[in-house]
């Protein structure tokens, strides 16, 4: 890669559980002093999610929100705040009528999916494209709740990191982009490795880079065992990098991390052995046309 790339450390997710990783930050005091810690390592983006204190299941509470995005501003204010809009979009058959929703399923209107977005003003929040199987979930990110999705995060002045889960995904992006709805430079990313979606490879995300339309700033990651594999990709490709307890439990095989700090930092020796620089986020900023909040 020519210039610096970004690293983006995705704190916390919704998926991984304690049980799967005993470090796993679930407070919004937990996942902050975990972004903070990751930021000091070497991150120029910190993406958030938040969970329920008492079940460490993901949820969308604003408070919760409010309160973890305040805790990072007190101390930090030049890292980037990337929140997630994902959480809404499950649904799980009940098995007696597939019409109606089990246990567990949290599909919601567009509105609910961004309030936090519009309420916090983040400089950036993740955008789904993808329908997918996620275990016994059906994942259904309809073109037209995107869409409403898409409008009230361009009306926030938000900027959409727009994700990607497979070849399909891509080409809604671009039919998007087409039409206007998706306006602005473009920030991808490519997410590999999810049992129901891209297999998390070089040719893979060789292929999905290579369909992108022109002028975008893309990332890549791998889940689990893929995790570094991949990071390596995606800057030899030319491409952005995130790693995180999100995405891997592991800093070594067999070796669970205990902390995202640890992760970026074998991140940033990983980056720096092949030669290589992660941006800082004022450097992350320029890069992706991002005008740092008041």
């Amino acid at each position: 890669m020519a210039g610096k790339a970004i690293l983006t450390a995705a704190i916390t997710g919704n998926l991984m559980m304690p049980d799967i990783s005993p470090y796993l930050p679930v407070t919004p005091a937990q996942i902050a002093e975990q972004a903070l810690d990751a930021a000091s390592a070497g991150a120029a983006i910190v993406h958030l999610h938040v969970r329920d204190p008492e079940t460490a299941k993901g949820l969308m509470r604003m408070d919760l929100f409010r309160e973890l995005v305040e805790r990072i501003r007190a101390r930090n204010e030049d890292v980037i705040l990337n929140l997630t809009t994902g959480e809404g979009g499950r649904f799980i058959p009940s098995n007696h009528d597939p019409q109606i929703a089990a246990a567990g399923s949290t599909l919601c209107l567009p509105g609910k999916r961004t309030a936090h977005i519009e309420a916090l003003r983040p400089e950036i929040c993740t955008l789904d494209f993808n329908a997918m199987w996620s275990g016994q979930a059906s994942v259904i990110n309809s073109p037209r709740n995107i869409e409403a999705m898409t409008a009230r995060i361009h009306a926030a002045g938000v900027k959409p990191e727009v994700e990607i889960f497979d070849s399909g995904d891509l080409h809604m992006v671009k039919d998007f982009i087409a039409r206007g709805v998706l306006t602005g430079p473009l920030m991808v990313q490519m997410v590999l490795g999810v049992r129901s979606g891209a297999v998390a490879n070089p040719a893979t995300m060789a292929y999905l880079a290579s369909q992108l339309p022109a002028g975008p700033e893309w990332a890549a990651f791998g889940i689990g065992r893929m995790a570094f594999p991949m990071l390596a990709q995606a800057w030899l490709l030319g491409g952005h990098t995130r790693i995180g307890i999100e995405d891997t439990a592991y800093v070594a095989q067999g070796e669970h991390c205990r902390s995202n700090a640890q992760l970026v930092e074998k991140a940033v020796t990983l980056i720096h052995g092949l030669g290589g620089q992660f941006a800082s986020p004022e450097e992350a900023r320029a890069i992706l046309g991002l005008a740092r909040r008041s």
